[in-house]
């Protein structure tokens, strides 16, 4: 969420997880390993935590080696980066090779042209069979030359041109991955505030409405720590599979952060988002969990929504602002329930605020 308690309160529950974790497991608690129990208490990364897991039930522990491992193999800032400095190496390549062909077909072609000039002067002075034979097959000569230096090329070229194909998918895909959630397949926060920001331009622009909608899974934390992380992580991919459900078009669907969720509305009023919010948590509250290992059933989740609608003077930290004071409200209120801006539960949170009233985030 925006407000900046709540981030602190979350990053410090997730704080505790990590240090729980390091002395379980008598670790030192150096920058490192605080950083991979850290992602491993967010849930972001379900493979760095599938490693962690998998790697504690066949040894009992984390050894020095495994947590090299695991940092550089899910965590190491510089991955991407290199995965990328990887494929554009290959593409500089790639194309200098295209060129070092070009230079060479040229050269090809200016040794033919000089050829054929010189076959030309020849064969106008050319006074006997014999003379104008040997000019002939000169010619011949050079046109097959001329032939298969072309074919060498085109087949230069031809695989050149998948190659730069394929690296051109490869960086699509890595910048995909840097934009995308692991855990729910959904955008994550770094592509949604950048496509938050390009929606509310074009909304001023155009003169249309755009609305946002704030989600958070109720009880979160207390279903995490009764279930495991595992569950919890099973609770997050339901979520999202029921925002894509019901988003469409331009909608724009993301993992804000933890057990946060957000969806943009372009060119839909209140009413119509009031709508899409209720149908996403119908979807969230009718699916029972079940534990895959054990087919316990595991009961129901549910969320709580706040929507807010761009104003004239709205910048998208206001937006969100005030989608967010709305999901504090339905929280407040009972939770599983949405809440826009327009609803006196809305209003009665930004008195108590007024009033510097200000009780505990509850999850």
């Amino acid at each position: 969420m925006a407000v900046p308690q709540d981030d602190r309160e979350r990053s410090l529950e997730f704080a505790e997880i990590a240090l729980g974790q390091i002395r379980a497991l008598a670790q030192p608690a150096t920058p490192r390993n605080f950083e991979i129990w850290y992602h491993y208490a967010t849930g972001y990364n379900p493979l760095l935590n599938q490693s962690i897991n998998q790697t504690i039930e066949q040894k009992g522990t984390l050894s020095e080696a495994d947590i090299e491992q695991i940092y550089n193999t899910y965590i190491s800032p510089a991955r991407t980066g290199d995965r990328v400095d990887t494929v554009g190496s290959r593409l500089l390549d790639e194309i200098k090779q295209v060129l070092d062909m070009i230079d060479v077909a040229a050269g090809s072609a200016t040794s033919y042209s000089e050829s054929l000039a010189d076959a030309s002067e020849k064969l106008s002075g050319a006074d006997d069979r014999e003379t104008l034979r040997a000019v002939i097959d000169r010619l011949l000569e050079g046109a097959r030359e001329m032939e298969q230096s072309n074919r060498r090329l085109e087949a230069t070229l031809s695989a050149s041109r998948q190659e730069i194909v394929q690296l051109q998918q490869n960086l699509e895909m890595v910048r995909s991955e840097s934009l995308t959630d692991p855990l729910t397949t959904l955008s994550n926060r770094k592509f949604f505030d950048h496509a938050l920001d390009k929606a509310l331009v074009e909304a001023k622009q155009k003169n249309e409405p755009l609305s946002l909608l704030l989600l958070d899974v109720d009880h979160f934390k207390s279903f995490n720590d009764k279930f495991g992380h595992q569950t919890g992580d099973q609770v997050l991919r339901l979520v999202a599979m029921s925002m894509k459900q019901n988003v469409k078009g331009k909608d724009i669907a993301a993992r804000y952060g933890g057990e946060e969720f957000a969806i943009g509305l372009p060119n839909t009023a209140l009413q119509s988002a009031i709508t899409v919010a209720d149908h996403v948590r119908r979807a969230v509250m009718t699916k029972e969990l079940m534990k895959r290992s054990s087919s316990e059933r595991l009961g129901r989740v549910t969320i709580s929504i706040g929507v807010a609608v761009l104003r004239p003077n709205d910048t998208a930290l206001s937006l969100i602002e005030r989608a967010d004071n709305c999901l504090y409200a339905a929280k407040r209120h009972g939770r599983n329930r949405v809440i826009c801006e327009a609803d006196p539960e809305a209003n009665t949170g930004k008195l108590a605020q007024a009033s510097k009233i200000i009780p505990a985030r509850v999850a």
